[in-house]
């Protein structure tokens, strides 16, 4: 009787044959496919090998003085200084130059007395000419019209030069001449109308005991009068 042929497959000699019902190298987790060094992995990528150097991977932290990598930073770069506004000196840091708010340092460029009284003497001109125009006319009676309009012209005059003019631009006429200003101490800028009519006011007090007020400036460190004092204001040299 003759022995009954396997079905393929099943024999000793189909058993040994590679490929089959997963035999085939590297199939299904087996070495050489999917996840296996220097292979190409799924969807046609290929998969880094031991060794290989790694791809960055943004947001995490890369080398460079322990900061953190940033989108447009170069890795190992820290982020360099003065950068969205953080320049030194900018936007209220650093020292503020004169003229500035916040200002309360004593400046380097104040008026001499000489030259504070040059100045005076000037805008004293301006008011008195009219002023004394008016006065001699005032002793004939057939003119006292004319004299108090003399006078008229005097007072505004002294308004606008020394309240209007000096308040919004730091001069007055004689100042302009001799290249004065005066300022706020704490701002550096001209002081505006009411407190320059204010301090005019306040020169009632340097007026007193033999005019000291006015002398003080040749003594005192911050070269100031008695109002200077009072309303906190400078007078400088441009």
């Amino acid at each position: 009787m003759s022995n009954p042929t396997p079905p393929p497959g099943y024999g000793p000699q189909d058993q040994q044959q590679p490929g089959q019902y997963g035999q085939q190298p590297g199939q299904y987790g087996q070495p050489g496919q999917y996840g296996q060094p220097g292979q190409p992995g799924p969807y046609g990528q290929q998969q880094p090998g031991y060794g290989a150097p790694q791809q960055p991977d943004y947001g995490h932290q890369q080398p460079g003085y322990g900061q953190p990598q940033q989108y447009g930073q170069q890795p190992g770069y820290p982020q360099q200084p003065g950068q969205y506004g953080q320049q030194p000196g900018q936007y209220g840091q650093g020292y503020q130059p004169y003229g500035q708010p916040g200002f309360g340092a004593v400046p380097g460029n104040l008026a001499a007395w000489p030259n504070r009284v040059g100045g005076a003497l000037i805008d004293g001109l301006i008011v008195g000419v009219p002023y004394g125009i008016g006065a001699a006319l005032s002793s004939n009676e057939s003119l006292a019209i004319v004299a108090i309009i003399f006078y008229l012209i005097g007072i505004g005059l002294a308004i606008w030069n020394v309240v209007i003019r000096q308040g919004n631009t730091g001069q007055t006429v004689g100042k302009q001449v001799l290249g004065l200003k005066l300022v706020d101490a704490n701002t550096g800028q001209p002081v505006g109308p009411g407190k320059a009519f204010l301090r005019q006011l306040t020169h009632i007090l340097d007026s007193a005991a033999c005019y000291i007020g006015y002398l003080w400036p040749l003594w005192d460190e911050k070269k100031q009068t008695f109002a200077d004092k009072i309303n906190n204001t400078y007078v400088i040299k441009l």
